[in-house]
């Protein structure tokens, strides 16, 4: 006789910082709908580099111990906010545990057009978050508390969204673009790979990749030279 699934998946955070534990929060609200997930606890890159806003007391250990407990786990979240540690870290998980799932984690208040909407492996949609029609959300990108995502809006893999961002309608975001809290971005907009959208600006004109852009309306930062 055919052994059914669990249905429950057996899960452990990447990090173990503020973000992770609002992750394991998203978690346990998304068990209350509905039992999905056991958390186990958090796993970091170094046990060594535990700091003060961590919490030591769940985590697990490092990388090895995913390796040497690797029948007791069936899932992965992310639990970092920043957008190329997100995706440094997928990698690695991914390249030495491929058989590990990546669930997308949809907080039980976001609303979403799931018929329209493309959510990769490894998303975080996180509490109220409101996406409209025609979503594309790559893989392991977070979206934070209170976002709103515009018609066809597109997120690329890894990017971060802080909370109460505004992404307008037809908005493409590259690789592992960070957007700050408040952060608007009008429509059919374009921010390239690896950019940075400071805290409150207004995006009004497509950003580079790589360049960080701040203010009202958003123009790319400059260094002062002694």
């Amino acid at each position: 006789m055919r052994r059914l699934k669990n249905p429950v998946q057996r899960v452990v955070i990447l990090g173990a910082g503020g973000f992770a534990r609002e992750v394991a929060w998203l978690i346990r609200d998304i068990n209350r709908v509905k039992l999905s997930y056991e958390f186990l606890g958090y796993i970091v890159s170094d046990l060594s580099h535990l700091g003060e806003h961590d919490s030591p007391k769940q985590v697990l250990g490092d990388y090895t111990w995913i390796e040497q407990n690797r029948t007791r786990i069936d899932a992965i979240a992310i639990g970092i906010g920043n957008p190329a540690h997100r995706l440094k870290v997928a990698a690695k998980i991914e390249a030495c545990f491929p058989d590990l799932s990546w669930p997308s984690l949809v907080h039980p208040t976001v609303q979403l057009d799931c018929g329209s909407a493309n959510i990769g492996p490894g998303v975080l949609l996180c509490a109220g978050v409101i996406a409209t029609v025609n979503i594309t959300v790559e893989a392991y990108a977070k979206v934070d508390v209170a976002c709103s995502l515009g018609h066809e809006a597109c997120l690329g893999k890894g990017c971060a969204l802080n909370p109460g961002a505004n992404i307008a309608g037809g908005v493409v975001l590259g690789e592992a673009v960070l957007v700050g809290a408040g952060a608007q971005i009008l429509q059919y907009v374009r921010v390239g790979d690896g950019a940075t959208v400071g805290a409150g600006a207004v995006v009004t004109k497509d950003v580079l990749p790589g360049e960080t852009v701040v203010g009202i309306p958003a123009k790319p930062l400059t260094k002062n030279h002694c």
